[in-house]
């Protein structure tokens, strides 16, 4: 009896160190690749992708006068600071004439994050500055899409070149204002046709440049 016992414990144990080695080996086969790919490009796209993207830098700035209005500091400088950093990725990565003007915009508010812990900087001060750096990221946003050519099928990225510059000069009030909107009025009537395609986007497009142009010329103005 004590034989048989033996040799059945003996059968058994090269069985028993087969599982082991198997089970703990598996783990270290799995855990290697999962840990390189969330390390790598997941974050680093992450990081990038919304300075890069259009009108990012806008929307920054925007939630960065919407938190002051709430009293919200730390928000209300994050916020500035991400958006002044799209502002200089996107004037460096499509210079036009207006990059100088994007790029002093964006100095502008730089001088003001310091006045956000402290209180001085109101949210009036903050949107007007806002507002001013918007007209120079519209300008340099629409001069680019001029400067490609052709604006068949471009209607809607006009409009929204556009559409931010309407947007900045609503807060800047006064003959700036009356002015400015009569001048993107006009341009939004006609780029909307010229993505309807045939002839009536052949015949839009040389009124589309001119009118876009006078926008562009008025904006360098009130810059």
């Amino acid at each position: 009896m004590k034989t048989i016992r033996l040799r059945s414990v003996t059968a058994l144990l090269p069985v028993s160190l087969l599982f082991v080695a198997s089970t703990s080996a598996q783990p270290t086969m799995a855990f290697v690749p999962t840990t390189s790919v969330i390390g790598t490009s997941t974050i680093s796209e992450k990081a990038i992708r919304p300075v890069l993207q259009d009108g990012s830098a806008i929307s920054h700035l925007d939630n960065a006068v919407a938190a002051l209005t709430k009293g919200d500091k730390s928000a209300t400088t994050q916020e500035l600071k991400t958006g002044i950093a799209g502002l200089e990725a996107e004037a460096q990565a499509k210079p036009t004439s207006f990059k100088d003007k994007v790029l002093a915009q964006a100095s502008k508010l730089k001088a003001l994050l310091p006045l956000i812990p402290t209180g001085a900087l109101g949210s009036g001060a903050l949107g007007k500055a806002v507002s001013l750096a918007k007209l120079a990221a519209g300008g340099n946003q629409l001069e680019g899409i001029l400067a490609a050519g052709s604006l068949l099928g471009k209607g809607s990225q006009l409009t929204s070149g556009l559409s931010s510059i309407s947007g900045a000069l609503s807060s800047l009030g006064g003959s700036t204002q009356s002015t400015g909107q009569s001048l993107v009025s006009t341009a939004l009537a006609t780029v909307g046709k010229l993505d309807q395609g045939g002839l009536v986007a052949k015949a839009a497009e040389p009124a589309a440049k001119t009118q876009i142009s006078s926008v562009l010329n008025f904006v360098k103005g009130a810059l």
